[in-house]
């Protein structure tokens, strides 16, 4: 008689956590800590409030830093960014498909820290002193010094949890800077390769 392997009982989530039987938030984060990411920062132009209105406030740049974004295709050019679902930015995409994204360099983690602020000032405030171009079809702000700028425009939207995942078409992809390396997130810190 073959030699079979004991059967394993599946993993259930547990009705209290929603996660698989004995993985902790804490854990699952620690895990997660532990894979090294860029970081790039998103970015994209709120319409002004009325368009039709002259004397309304125009429209705002918001942005966010992210670490989960990655290139999904090459023919079509895709990328996907996971977004925090209820955020400025997840909220903002919902209305409105086009967006920008700066790959960081390493010099740029002030830039990084600045978008990550949890209860921060208003979007206008933080872009007040950061060198930046307009995306041509998006009309996002593109950072100065960035090692790669891209404009994006929405495909898919994918719920995922307590996130949302945002599959975009790169309509635009520059290569502005080839000073220094990559900014890297790694063990809850930014870092840069040594």
């Amino acid at each position: 008689m073959p030699n079979t392997p004991p059967a394993t009982s599946p993993i259930i989530p547990s009705p209290a956590s929603g996660h698989a039987e004995g993985v902790s938030n804490d854990e699952f984060r620690a895990a997660m800590s532990r894979l090294a990411s860029g970081v790039v920062l998103v970015t994209a132009r709120e319409a002004p409030l009325d368009p039709d209105d002259p004397g309304a406030p125009s429209g705002e740049d918001v942005g966010m830093t992210a670490t989960a974004f990655m290139s999904v295709s090459l023919d079509p050019p895709l990328v996907l960014v996971s977004l925090r679902e209820g955020s400025r930015m997840d909220d903002l995409l919902a209305e409105q498909d086009l967006w920008g994204v700066s790959v960081l360099a390493e010099s740029q983690r002030h830039i990084a820290g600045r978008f990550a602020m949890k209860g921060r000032v208003s979007d206008r405030l933080l872009f007040a002193d950061i060198p930046y171009t307009r995306g041509e079809y998006t009309d996002a702000p593109l950072v100065g010094g960035a090692l790669a700028v891209l404009e994006c425009r929405t495909e898919q939207r994918v719920p995922a949890g307590d996130h949302v995942l945002v599959i975009g078409r790169v309509l635009t992809a520059r290569v502005p800077s080839a000073d220094g390396g990559p900014l890297t997130y790694f063990r809850g810190r930014y870092r840069h390769l040594a």
